[in-house]
């Protein structure tokens, strides 16, 4: 048997120019519109577009909503205390990416 251990990545592969209504967004994530909206309004989403008839949804958010939506789901938290979780969650992988640089700037 050999040293040599195997792992397995997984991700999802999301087009860079992706764009989804809310209507959309709510299909990929099976969620309501007004859940959605409830997402925006705490600032956990950001629509793009100039104007409300071209208000769309980009890969990012997609990604950002399913993961809000788990969050949500599985620790049963509100919408404000779901803005905070990922709030930190997104400082904590920016302070993981400045160690990453750091570490590699001093080998």
């Amino acid at each position: 048997m050999s040293d040599y251990e195997q792992s397995t990545i997984q991700g999802v592969l999301i087009d860079e120019h992706l764009r989804l209504t809310l209507i959309e967004l709510g299909r990929a994530c099976d969620a309501d519109t007004q859940h959605l909206i409830d997402l925006v309004d705490e600032g956990i989403l950001t629509p793009r577009g100039d104007d409300p008839s071209t208000v769309y949804f980009d890969g990012q958010a997609l990604l950002r909503a399913r993961k809000a939506l788990r969050l949500q789901r599985d620790l049963e938290l509100e919408t404000a205390a779901t803005a905070l979780v990922l709030e930190l969650l997104d400082e904590l992988e920016r302070l993981r990416e400045l160690l990453r640089r750091s570490d590699h700037l001093a080998r």
